[in-house]
């Protein structure tokens, strides 16, 4: 069964525009949507926005069966191998806010317990996206500082969720595809004013592709 965490409800809305609702759950305080989507069973959560949501909306569906777990929406660009509106496939995640360097010697991100800062997702070959580096903070902002941090760790694309994500599939032992569309690319204006300009543009791009990307995971 595919598990499905999205941050918004308009981006759960490129998933429930083509799938058949069986039910609604709340767990974890979360909606979990239930039913098939592409011929496939689906559990669908609304995670809302940031790290701790994401990780409550990751175990929801893990808790409800969920083998193999999808993150998609929006997320902004942070140098030249991002375009706007462009689908991309993660490989990897970093948590770029999350530093225990005075303690461990390790670079940023780097995980209680953990050797390496990203943490691998899965990647199905039959995917055919470029695929990108992202890193994950509970911040949205146009901080030149963050940037300049994000392009040192070697993250293409930043959002709030998909690294918590990978670390609850993590340790739960559940393979994560994520796929993100580019709404904003720093240095070309207000990042705010961008999303809210291209959030819509950029999740019609990546529903189109829906029906591909949930034949591509195999589950």
């Amino acid at each position: 069964m595919i598990g499905v965490v999205v941050a918004m409800d308009s981006e759960a809305e490129a998933l429930l525009d083509q799938m058949e609702v069986e039910n609604i759950l709340t767990v974890h305080g979360k909606p979990v949507y239930t039913g098939k989507a592409f011929g496939k069973d689906v559990l669908l959560c609304v995670c809302g926005v940031g790290k701790v949501n994401a990780a409550a909306g990751t175990c929801a569906v893990l808790e409800k069966g969920a083998d193999v777990v999808l993150n998609f929406g929006v997320a902004g660009g942070l140098n030249d191998k991002t375009e706007l509106t462009e689908v991309y496939l993660i490989e990897r995640a970093v948590q770029y806010d999350f530093d225990l360097t005075q303690l461990n010697g390790g670079a940023v991100g780097t995980l209680d317990g953990e050797t390496e800062n990203f943490l691998p997702l899965y990647v199905p070959a039959a995917l055919d996206y470029p695929r990108r580096a992202l890193g994950s903070g509970d911040r949205f902002n146009d901080s030149a500082a963050d940037h300049d941090l994000l392009l040192s760790l070697g993250a293409d694309i930043r959002d709030m969720e998909g690294a918590a994500i990978a670390e609850v599939c993590k340790y739960a032992g559940v393979p994560l595809v994520s796929v993100k569309a580019i709404s904003d690319v720093y240095g070309a204006g207000s990042t705010t004013e961008q999303f809210r300009k291209n959030t819509a543009r950029a999740m019609l791009n990546l529903k189109a592709f829906m029906g591909e990307i949930f034949a591509g995971i195999g589950a």
